[in-house]
């Protein structure tokens, strides 16, 4: 940990390479976002460059990225037309970074340790099948709806469901040619080349299957057949001058500030956009290979310092996002630089090669975002969540089906809701769950008992009681009471473990079935006796 403070750039060979992925599967949300949210594209890139490169600074996640959500995106349709037009929206988005900004202060980011894992794993699912459902137009040449509308009743009046088959009468020949032959070198890169040598771990298989795009839509211009049409390519903003780039630039109308409407969208716009960060960090946190651990107050900070700088330049809300995130850990990002450079990247591809953008066709993106998608929802973890049970299976499947068949967020409240219910209906009422003693003896020993009942709702606690024991210390973990201990705190000892390999911190497990030192797995060693109990 320390090696990487006082080197920066230690991993940068890592960050690089997953910075220009990054940068792939968020030109197209950034558009598509924006469109869907019936404001300026250029708001939507504003918002992407600084996601990236303010709140990636400020951030004290290592491998989350921020930009506009497409969570956001019907509540930015509704609140520009309700508030009279898109500047005096902006006063709202500046308003409701404050308020964000208010919330880290106050330290609310505690909020996102009461979801369970269940609905977390159903969220990152949901959003891995949403995003293949709804790119399958686009890799067939079929471009009506917008790259970053994520909800199941689309802006352009169709459904999920009834877009894919509308696809069906509207296949681009050079679309979908494109799209397979950039969809077979992601998947020849990703389970082939990349193992073969170094070189293919430095240069990314979605940068080589952009440039493979732009030559064939370069060759395919004049063949009839072949040819891809304007509307199925990225569309970005091209200025002809300095001038003509300022003025894509908004400005917030302040004289509105005394509406009360704009404080009750910037109220919206805070709890919205927080909510979503802080699920997108725990996700993230679940997702990380390296088991870091993201200051949630912080990133409420980081949060809303960007909300204020977005809408003050005329870029739309920002949130932590999932896909960008997963895409960042998927290509092997393993710091903050990642998210930053491809803050840069995003700037320096709008002023210096906005035409070269504007080859690249949208259903090579789709490819790159199929695989984004495939990652996070394969099929067997819902093999996973079965086998652990109706209590992390059910949850888990609701939150799924609301997420694909409503929006993020309802999907994410229907699944909290029947994860409260089942954790109220085997809960005990014991509010004693921990008893920690011996922290003061200075023999490096502590004791920790947990009581009868132990559910997601102490998530928050024990996770700051782990992290904050000292290196080198002998943690004695007391299980003999517990008859109900929650998968969410088994998954918290999980993560600990590997963390505490790296703090040299012994721990012994005492439970009715005898004593262990370092269990190799918790999920194993408890799930006889306490998950099912």
């Amino acid at each position: 940990m320390n090696k990487d403070k006082t080197n920066p750039f230690k991993y940068l060979k890592n960050d690089i390479p997953s910075s220009i992925v990054v940068f792939f599967v968020a030109l197209p949300l950034c558009l598509g976002i924006a469109l869907a949210s019936g404001a300026p594209l250029f708001s939507g890139l504003i918002a992407g460059i600084v996601g990236g490169i303010i709140v990636g600074a400020l951030s004290g996640s290592k491998i989350g990225v921020s930009g506009p959500a497409a969570g956001l995106a019907a509540i930015v349709l509704t609140a520009i037309g309700t508030l009279g037009g898109y500047e005096n929206f902006l006063v709202a988005v500046v308003l409701g970074g404050i308020i964000q900004v208010i919330f880290g202060i106050l330290k609310a980011g505690v909020i996102g340790y009461f979801f369970p894992s269940s609905v977390i794993k159903g969220m990152l699912t949901g959003i891995g099948i949403i995003i293949i459902l709804k790119q399958i137009p686009h890799f067939f040449g079929y471009d009506p709806d917008p790259s970053g509308d994520f909800a199941f009743f689309q802006v352009d009046g169709e459904n999920t469901f009834s877009e894919i088959i509308n696809t069906i009468n509207h296949v681009q020949l050079g679309s979908l040619l494109i799209g397979f032959i950039g969809l077979g070198i992601l998947i020849l890169w990703d389970r082939v080349l990349s193992k073969k040598a170094k070189i293919f771990r430095l240069v990314q298989g979605p940068l080589v299957a952009v440039v493979v795009s732009i030559i064939f839509y370069v060759i395919t211009k004049s063949n009839e057949t072949l040819a891809i049409a304007n509307s199925h390519l990225v569309s970005v903003p091209v200025p002809d001058s300095v001038d003509s780039f300022l003025g894509q630039f908004s400005l917030p109308n302040f004289s509105a500030i005394s509406n009360p409407a704009v404080w009750v969208v910037a109220f919206t716009i805070a709890l919205v956009a927080s909510l979503e960060t802080l699920l997108c960090v725990e996700a993230t946190d679940k997702l990380d290979p390296h088991k870091n651990v993201t200051p949630t107050n912080r990133e409420l900070l980081a949060q809303g310092t960007g909300n204020i700088i977005s809408g003050m330049i005329g870029g739309l809300p920002i949130t932590q996002v999932i896909v960008r995130s997963s895409a960042n850990i998927q290509s092997g990002g393993r710091t903050k630089l990642s998210a930053i450079i491809h803050g840069f990247l995003l700037l320096i591809s709008i002023l210096l090669i906005p035409t070269l953008l504007n080859m690249i066709p949208l259903s090579v993106l789709a490819a790159v975002l199929f695989i984004v998608g495939w990652k996070l929802a394969k099929p067997e973890l819902f093999k996973k969540m079965y086998l652990l049970g109706w209590k992390q299976f059910v949850p888990f499947v609701i939150t799924v089906l609301g997420i694909v068949f409503i929006d993020l967020l309802y999907g994410l409240g229907i699944g909290l809701a029947v994860g409260i219910i089942i954790a109220l209906r085997n809960s005990y009422k014991n509010s004693h769950f921990l008893h920690k003693e011996g922290e003061d003896v200075d023999d490096g020993r502590i004791k920790m008992t947990l009581a009868e009942e132990v559910t997601f709702f102490n998530k928050a606690t024990i996770l700051k009681e782990l992290d904050n024991l000292p290196k080198d210390s002998y943690l004695e973990l007391d299980v003999r009471k517990t008859r109900h201990l929650d998968y969410d705190v088994i998954e918290i000892l999980e993560d600990f473990a590997f963390k505490a390999k790296e703090r040299n911190i012994t721990i012994k497990v005492i439970s009715e079935r005898g004593v262990i030192e370092n269990p190799p797995s918790y999920i194993e060693f408890f799930k006889l006796d306490k998950i099912k109990a």
